[in-house]
């Protein structure tokens, strides 16, 4: 019979937050997002040490989607291994690997349409530079459906979950039902205070596909994401708090969907509100947060939903 494997968080700091990495400690030893470029040898290195293992062992890097703060680390900590670590990513999100300018690019597309910030390009350009320890090619690409063999009879099977990011993937322990979903699970967001997702019917897809196919007995979340009422929930979910995260995380999205269809159906104004043209979607969420923090996701979400077909009329959004 084969064992579970123990599960270790990796806590990196990163100013005044930690930026959260999983240790899989399997024959061959995995870590689950990789924090930015000084994660590996200022958090990740000495973690592993505390517990009596290596970072030269680890043989997977499993990405679970492309931003700054789960891919910066990556190049470092596979130059750790001696450039022995395979390095997996959804091939949706492989261009956020391969190259800074793609995270230039994304915030031109999305947030940055509405941010009215005409240093903005230039502070993402430079936040890649600072953070993302290397550009690199993908060991092996996925698009979920995979399954992942850490030896010892340990399999990690690939889910896609799109919408966060179109290249968001939850990695599952198939024998524990342990889900490792990135930002994949955004409750009603982290600090910032709202959930940020760029394809609106494909995120509740993805929450759906946890709640009903996955069902994970343990849950392990990018960061700390919030309740309803403003606490935060660990990184390291069982059960009931899954159950509970995954329901109020489509709670949330079905409330914004039906602020935002309200908000485009009357026409978005262009106003003096720091939120605007989506003025009337943040008061009728009773929302107050700083719009304008990286890494945005109020508007983040706002231009997902500018982008693509209404989640239930399946009808083009305003322009």
């Amino acid at each position: 019979m084969t064992l579970p494997p123990t599960i270790h968080p990796l806590v990196s700091p990163w100013g005044r937050f930690g930026l959260y990495s999983f240790y899989i400690d399997a024959p061959e030893p995995a870590v689950v997002d990789t924090g930015i470029a000084s994660s590996p040898a200022e958090g990740m290195a000495p973690a592993l040490a505390a517990i009596g293992r290596r970072i030269e062992d680890v043989r997977w890097i499993l990405l679970t989607h492309g931003h700054i703060d789960h891919v910066g680390g990556a190049h470092a900590l596979w130059e750790l291994t001696g450039r022995r670590a395979r390095v997996v990513i959804h091939e949706a999100d492989a261009p956020m690997l391969r190259s800074r300018q793609a995270h230039v690019a994304e915030y031109r597309a999305g947030r940055g349409r509405h941010l009215r910030d005409p240093d903005g390009e230039a502070g993402v350009a430079a936040g890649t530079r600072a953070v993302i320890s290397g550009e690199m090619e993908p060991s092996l690409l996925v698009r979920g459906g995979e399954t992942l063999s850490l030896g010892g009879g340990i399999t990690v099977s690939v889910h896609s979950l799109p919408g966060h990011t179109p290249g968001s993937v939850a990695y599952v322990v198939d024998n524990r039902r342990a889900a490792f979903v990135g930002d994949a699970v955004q409750v009603h967001g982290a600090a910032n205070g709202f959930p940020g997702y760029t394809d609106p019917a494909a995120y509740r897809a993805g929450l759906e596909h946890l709640r009903d196919e996955v069902r994970p007995r343990h849950l392990y979340l990018g960061h700390p994401y919030r309740r309803a009422d403003g606490t935060p929930y660990g990184v390291e979910l069982d059960a009931d708090q899954a159950r509970e995260a995954l329901g109020q995380s489509l709670a949330a999205e079905r409330r914004i969907t039906d602020a935002v269809r309200r908000c485009l159906a009357a026409g978005p104004r262009e106003t003096d509100s720091p939120y605007s043209p989506f003025a009337p979607v943040a008061e009728e969420l009773g929302y107050t947060g700083d719009p304008t923090a990286e890494p945005s996701p109020f508007f983040t979400t706002m231009a997902g939903y500018r982008t693509h077909p209404d989640p239930v009329t399946q009808e083009p959004r305003h322009p």
